[in-house]
């Protein structure tokens, strides 16, 4: 176990390397830069001395390779950069964000799991009847609708014919009143969690159906054991691998922000916050926020694979 720490470990910082570098230089191919960004259609305007003087305030004026190993120096210290923008340094600005990109991701798995996991079930259960058809239905409905489309849907209907704007700016904190939070973002969760609870009844009934053929499920229920405790207990909880697997990768993209479903219902999340900070060229911002996504992105995987061993005790971590 202590060895395969170690590794995914060492595996986790040459990903976050890569990737650090990546969107270091991604963000530079955008036409433009942060003078252009801020300035506009004045940054025209300025003498050669004054764009040279701002070029060496933003550090723009050093090599891209310095330029990189200054802000991930920094980066491991905890300073993320600056945001011009916003006044404000960026990594305060990830965490007072974030929370609301979280709850929203635990939401939208709460629905997914309780829509996609039980319809899986079934589905396998009754496999070729009205219920399986039902359920291979709702999967390809729910992963044919984009998010922005059932998102301005649900916006649609409840402003025209009910007369309620689920959120129109004025975001209240959980604890600050935690029914009108609810209220806020129970919308965007069902606009996530609904293409995502199809993703995960495919791979439960998928998983349950060749579960369900194992050796070690006949013998169950030749001991004479209930179908309740046979399913559960064995079909069901060996099944649950690549269901954890897919919930591990799904809940690393919410984490690392809905930027359409934020930027549709107006929360002010991680998705937000990173398109506003691509649109005005906000390179530290845009670093920062990409940083801290695959940080998130490594951890959840990270102990996705502690998990399995829990589930299935099978699981070796030896090799």
């Amino acid at each position: 176990m202590r060895q395969y720490l170690i590794r995914r470990l060492f595996a986790s910082l040459i990903t976050l390397l890569g990737i650090s570098v990546m969107v270091f230089g991604a963000i530079r191919l955008v036409p433009g830069d942060q003078i252009t960004a801020q300035l506009g259609t004045e940054a025209g305007m300025l003498s050669q001395e004054q764009r040279a003087a701002l070029e060496r305030y933003y550090g723009l004026d050093r090599p891209p390779v310095e330029q990189y190993f200054t802000w991930l120096g920094n980066a491991l210290q905890g300073n993320f950069g600056f945001s011009i923008r916003q006044g404000r340094e960026v990594l305060p600005l990830i965490f007072e964000r974030f929370p609301v990109t979280l709850e929203l991701a635990i939401l939208s798995v709460i629905i997914a799991l309780v829509i996609g996991i039980p319809i899986g079930i079934i589905a396998a259960l009754r496999r070729n009847t009205w219920i399986d058809l039902f359920g291979r239905v709702f999967s390809m409905l729910g992963l044919s609708v984009p998010n922005f489309l059932l998102g301005t849907m649900i916006i649609y209907v409840l402003s025209v014919f009910f007369g309620i704007l689920p959120n129109s700016g004025n975001y209240v904190g959980f604890f600050d009143d935690p029914i009108k939070n609810l209220q806020q973002l129970i919308f965007p969760a069902i606009t996530m969690g609904f293409s995502f609870a199809a993703s995960i009844m495919r791979m439960t009934r998928s998983a349950m159906l060749e579960v369900l053929n194992e050796s070690y499920v006949r013998t169950a229920r030749s001991k004479g054991l209930k179908e309740q405790t046979v399913i559960l207990r064995h079909a069901l909880r060996n099944a649950l691998i690549p269901v954890v697997t897919l919930i591990g990768v799904e809940f690393g993209y919410l984490l690392g922000g809905a930027l359409i479903t934020e930027q549709i219902f107006a929360l002010p999340g991680i998705g937000r916050l990173a398109i506003n900070a691509i649109t005005q060229r906000e390179y530290a911002l845009v670093q920062g926020v990409a940083l801290f996504i695959v940080i998130n992105f490594i951890l959840i995987n990270f102990m996705v694979d502690i998990i399995y061993g829990f589930i299935d005790p099978r699981v070796s971590y030896d090799n």
